[in-house]
């Protein structure tokens, strides 16, 4: 899996070679040793001829969602997608992951470290009604959401999912917010599975959709730190399985259970494995990819808003890019130029809110994706080599941690649920305004940031990227910085 955090992975079936070319030859097909993942592509509404086919070909239906015309299908043999494909009702077909050699993940997990962590503060809230560990979210006035807390804080009836890891549903300054009836795990082959044990966190290590809630909407309740909508309501969509892996049955699940539970918001702060970018010119990639971009279109046409982090690579999203990580679980890894064809999910789809990261200087952290026309805000995301503007913050992004404490990460998975709380508190403040608008207006309400003269977090003389769109910034920002006192007015 590939959390949005300063470091990356990738991966699935055969590597492609260069952008727009045909695909490179695909090995002989072979038994697998346990039964592989395949995403089937049929017509939406009916998957009677598509279930139909797919077991005539020696597979198994494992999961369907017929309103997006979307099935799991598994089967022992390697070349299972080739033979369906082309059947009656089969649209597309492709492997999910690598079917090549599978290795346990050495370093997929791009969990941001934890920088720190913090004793359980007093349960006592400082005079001036600020929170416990307030003086340190830094992040918070960047995007003026002290400010908007005086005139609202969000409102219950708006739900943001955080597809992620899990939520801590005991800890104390999320559990007023955490709506178990509506919390899920999508890591059983897609499966929705509501048990309280299936979709939260397991151990301390799988601490990052708990962070990422915390900066969403940890509460007002003089414990702790403060969310950006601390009073709007949360739900746990687990979508990352133990071994740290989001393959595109686990993220189809979470987009399609946010369509149909009233989620308002989703917060999407990785990137779907097995490949960094999935291309059309590989029929796998491209199967896999069309099944995630239909559960992204059908919860927009939900009313869904879906915000995902842009990456953290220091690419630029906008120009070809030399792809060397991928696949990321298993199997030989082979570098190749993407281009149009190829795209990061879910942070390319149309309609995703696409956030890349600033520190505290309200400058491009040294790790953040940027690029013209790829990114539509940014939030803050720290950047530890920007001089932090208050004493023990670090340059990171301080948000609440498994078993009830708080901790320090960086990555622009922390400045997607900045965008996700400012979009929660447009929702609560508009509550008669669909998620095109609400998108909208969240651009048009950013505070622009210019392009500097010249980018060198580094500092050893080079330029370490380049910002286009001259006073707009729009080449590193987008469209600017979210703006959470607008939100509220």
């Amino acid at each position: 899996m590939r959390f949005a955090g300063p470091a990356l992975a990738l991966a699935l079936l055969v590597p492609t070679g260069a952008a727009g070319a045909a695909p490179a030859p695909a090995p002989a097909p072979a038994a697998t040793a346990a039964p592989a993942h395949f995403m089937v592509v049929g017509p939406v509404g009916d998957l009677s001829r598509t279930e139909k086919s797919v077991r005539a070909a020696g597979g198994t239906v494992v999961q369907s969602w017929p309103q997006i015309g979307v099935l799991v299908a598994t089967s022992t043999d390697a070349g299972f997608a080739a033979a369906v494909r082309g059947r009656p009702g089969v649209q597309q077909a492709g492997a999910s992951r690598n079917l090549v050699e599978w290795l346990p993940p050495a370093n997929s997990t791009m969990l941001e470290p934890t920088e720190g962590t913090l004793p359980a503060p007093a349960s006592i809230a400082a005079a001036d009604d600020t929170e416990p560990l307030e003086a340190e979210q830094w992040d918070l006035p960047l995007i003026k959401a002290d400010k908007a807390h005086l005139l609202s804080q969000g409102d219950k009836n708006v739900t943001v999912g955080v597809l992620d890891y899990g939520i801590d549903p005991a800890h104390p300054d999320l559990k007023p917010n955490l709506d178990v009836s509506r919390s899920v795990s999508c890591v059983d082959q897609g499966i929705p599975d509501q048990s309280p044990a299936a979709w939260a966190p397991e151990n301390a290590e799988q601490d990052h959709g708990t962070h990422v809630a915390g900066t969403v909407a940890a509460a007002r309740n003089g414990i702790g730190v403060a969310g950006v909508a601390p009073d709007v309501t949360l739900a746990s969509v687990r979508v990352i399985d133990d071994d740290g892996f989001i393959y595109p049955e686990y993220a189809v699940c979470g987009f399609v259970w946010a369509a149909e539970h009233g989620f308002d918001v989703t917060n999407n702060s990785y990137f779907v494995d097995p490949w960094y970018l999935w291309c059309d010119s590989d029929p796998d990639q491209k199967a896999a990819a069309e099944a995630v971009r239909r559960a992204v279109a059908y919860a927009s046409r939900k009313d869904v808003v879906t915000v995902a982090s842009a990456g953290n690579s220091n690419w630029d999203l906008s120009k070809p890019i030399l792809d060397q990580n991928s696949p990321n679980n298993g199997g030989p890894v082979q570098e190749r130029e993407t281009g149009d064809e190829c795209r990061i999910l879910p942070a390319e789809l149309d309609g995703v809110v696409t956030v890349s990261s600033v520190g505290v200087k309200s400058e491009k952290s040294y790790f953040a994706n940027y690029g013209l026309g790829s990114v539509d805000v940014t939030a803050p995301g720290g950047d530890a080599r920007q001089i932090p503007q208050t004493p023990s913050a670090n340059g990171r992004i301080l948000s609440t941690l498994p078993g009830g404490g708080w901790g320090w990460k960086q990555g622009t998975s922390m400045s997607g649920p900045h965008a996700a709380g400012v979009v929660a508190l447009l929702r609560s403040t508009h509550p008669d305004w669909k998620a095109k608008q609400v998108t909208r207006v969240l651009q048009a309400q950013a505070d622009r940031l210019t392009c500097p003269d010249f980018y060198d977090p580094n500092g050893d003389g080079k330029a370490d990227a380049v910002c286009e769109g001259g006073r707009t910034g729009a080449g590193f920002h987008g469209a600017g910085m979210v703006d959470a006192l607008d939100a509220v007015r």
